[in-house]
C-alpha cells in the first residue's frame, strides 16, 4: 500500500518552464521539485523518439549531446542536487527518519540512472551509428526512461505529500532552494527546445502509477514507506479509513 493522488507529469506543463503557484500551507522547494518533474518527463520522452530516430537514420547527431547535458545538468546536478542535500537531509535530521527504507531507495536509483545515462552518453554520439550500437543505445534508453518515469511518480505520489506532512510536524514549514547556475539554465532552455523538435513518445509498455506498490524495491530492500515511516497511531488511522471505504 502507499501513498496515492498526485498527478503524472506531462509534457505540456514541463514546456512552459512555468514556476508554481503559490501555496500558502505547502513547501515552496517541493512545489518546484513537482513542477521540474514535468520538465524532465517531457525530455525522457523525447530522448525516448530521438533514439528511434537515430536507429532509423533520421535524427541529427549533434542533438544527442543535447539532450545528455539537459539530464546531468539540469536533472541531476540541479534538480537531483537539492533533493538530496536539502529535502533528505531535512528528513533525516529535522523529521528523524530512518537513512533506510525510502530515502535509500531514491538515493539508489539517483545513482542507477545517472550510471545508465553515462551509458547512454558513450554510445549516443557515434555517427555513424551501427546496428549493433542502435540495437544497445535503445535497450539503455528504454531502462533509462521507465527507471526515470518510475522515480518520477513515487516522489510525486509518495515522497513529496508525505515529506510535507513530516517536516509540518516538527515545525519545519519550509526549506531552502537555490536559482539555477548558467549553465543549468542552459541546459534546461536547450532540453526544452529538443522537446519541440522531437515530441516525446507514449510508451504504452511503461508501468507508471501511484505509491509504493508500483515499485520494483517494495519488499526488495525497502519495506515500504508505512512500514518504515508510519507510527502505531497512523496504522490505526489507516485501517479506520479502509473501513469507512
Amino acid at each position: 500500500v502507499g501513498i496515492a493522488g498526485s498527478p503524472r507529469a506531462s509534457a505540456q506543463g514541463g514546456l512552459a518552464g512555468r514556476s508554481p503557484p503559490e501555496r500558502k500551507d505547502g513547501m515552496r522547494l517541493i512545489d518546484e521539485l513537482r513542477a521540474e518533474h514535468e520538465v524532465i518527463d517531457a525530455v525522457v520522452g523525447s530522448l525516448r523518439t530521438y533514439v528511434d530516430l537515430r536507429i532509423a537514420g533520421a535524427g541529427d547527431p549533434g542533438d544527442g549531446p543535447g539532450l545528455i547535458r539537459f539530464l546531468r545538468l539540469y536533472a541531476g546536478h540541479f534538480h537531483h542536487a537539492r533533493e538530496e542535500d536539502t529535502l533528505f537531509e531535512a528528513l533525516l535530521h529535522r523529521a528523524q527518519l530512518p537513512e533506510e527504507g525510502p530515502i535509500a531507495t531514491l538515493r539508489d536509483d539517483h545513482r542507477a540512472t545517472l550510471a545508465l545515462l553515462d551509458r547512454i552518453e558513450a554510445v549516443i554520439g557515434l555517427d555513424p551509428l551501427g546496428e549493433d550500437a542502435g540495437r544497445e543505445l535503445k535497450r539503455l534508453a528504454v531502462e533509462y526512461s521507465r527507471a526515470l518515469w518510475h522515480h518520477i511518480d513515487a516522489e510525486n505520489s509518495v515522497l513529496f505529500p508525505e515529506s510535507e506532512a513530516r517536516l509540518r510536524r516538527h515545525g519545519v514549514l519550509e526549506l531552502p532552494s537555490r536559482e539555477m547556475t548558467d549553465d543549468e539554465r542552459d541546459a534546461m532552455a536547450s532540453g526544452q527546445a529538443l522537446v519541440l523538435r522531437y515530441p516525446p513518445v507514449e510508451d504504452i509498455d511503461a508501468i507508471r502509477g501511484d505509491g509504493c506498490v508500483c515499485c520494483p524495491a517494495l519488499v526488495e530492500g525497502c519495506p515500504g514507506l508505512e512500514r518504515s515511516w508510519w507510527n502505531e497511531s497512523e496504522w490505526d488511522e489507516f485501517e479506520d479509513h479502509m473501513a469507512a471505504d
